[in-house]
């Protein structure tokens, strides 16, 4: 007998309602934020979370991201500082995760064993009412198998894992597109961006008035401070080559086994092997697009996919992380 596919919701009270008891009974839902589609279970019930971990194929030693619908619960789930508290106030609700220390109440399957959590209050309206009609912190990291693209819309979360969940919350297409911006502030004299977001170190700095470096080392052992942090992440199934820029030349003479994607349409090149992130190059829009581009390419099953960095202020770092994660060997 063939396995139910889960059923897509849409956001109206009588729907969220239910989805909100699915979530108290310890079951997960598919749910849209502004930044990707989330797998959300209760983050305070260690059998809820063990189920997010089995649906994405995830290793406990990658911590999940736990979802507030306000600034009161931030107390009860982590210990914050002033830095957290300036960013909060600044950035909140948004795409800004912060690494703290974490209260007991955090279950360690969350934190996968460490004494930190990773906390971020989402912007998206459906999934800000779902958390205050749940009435929980919920973990939620992106609604895909472990490593794979990541869903940017409901029809997105039902392809990947549709058979392994019953509840999605349709919430349109995700406006941001690429996950959060994580900043470590377990010192919170020197904070760390762990991955780069909507939420760019100028802005970060501009609040907290210090310097914020970037910090790219991979854990080779044991548990990672927060997730998105792996070598290969974010990843189709078919090959991939970064470029510094993608040459119009060699993709005209390429084979057509072969797909280009470029920042900004190629208007002098046409091809059911190029595709673009944008019209006009344009970040926020090729942010956007960047998932969704990426899985209508690797189901066409080509032999490998050329990429081309991002070039631009703001969203290009962020871009070029998923893309140096994605084209990783």
């Amino acid at each position: 007998m063939p396995t139910p596919s889960a059923q897509i919701h849409p956001g109206t009270p009588q729907h969220l309602r239910r989805l909100a008891a699915v979530l108290r009974r310890g079951d997960l839902v598919g749910v849209p934020t502004e930044t990707v589609y989330g797998l959300a279970g209760n983050a305070l019930d260690p059998k809820a979370c063990r189920k997010i971990f089995r649906a994405k194929g995830r290793p406990t030693h990658d911590p999940l991201i736990v979802h507030i619908h306000d600034h009161a619960q931030l107390d009860v789930i982590a210990i914050p500082n002033d830095a957290a508290r300036k960013l909060a106030r600044a950035f909140w609700p948004g795409p800004l995760t912060l690494v703290l220390p974490k209260r007991a109440i955090i279950p360690a399957i969350v934190s996968s064993g460490l004494p930190s959590v990773a906390v971020r209050m989402p912007r998206h309206p459906l999934f800000r009412r779902l958390l205050k009609l749940t009435g929980l912190p919920l973990a939620a990291p992106s609604a895909n198998p472990f490593g794979y693209i990541s869903p940017t819309s409901a029809a997105h979360v039902a392809a990947s894992l549709g058979k392994k969940i019953a509840h999605i919350l349709d919430g349109g297409s995700s406006r941001i597109g690429v996950e959060s911006t994580i900043v470590d502030l377990r010192d919170p004299s020197a904070p760390k961006i762990l991955r780069p977001g909507a939420i760019t170190p100028a802005q970060l700095q501009a609040v907290l008035r210090t310097p914020v470096k970037a910090f790219h080392r991979i854990p080779s052992r044991g548990a990672a401070i927060a997730p998105g942090l792996l070598k290969r992440h974010y990843s189709p199934r078919t090959p991939c080559t970064l470029h510094s820029r993608l040459s119009i030349a060699r993709a005209r003479h390429s084979a057509a086994n072969e797909a280009w994607i470029f920042q900004k349409r190629p208007v002098s090149l046409t091809g059911k092997n190029i595709f673009w992130l944008d019209e006009k190059g344009r970040l926020e829009n090729a942010a956007r697009n960047l998932f969704a581009t990426l899985r209508r390419v690797d189901i066409q099953k080509f032999a490998c996919i050329h990429l081309e960095r991002a070039h631009g202020d703001g969203l290009a770092d962020a871009i070029n992380d998923r893309l140096r994660r994605a084209a990783a060997k």
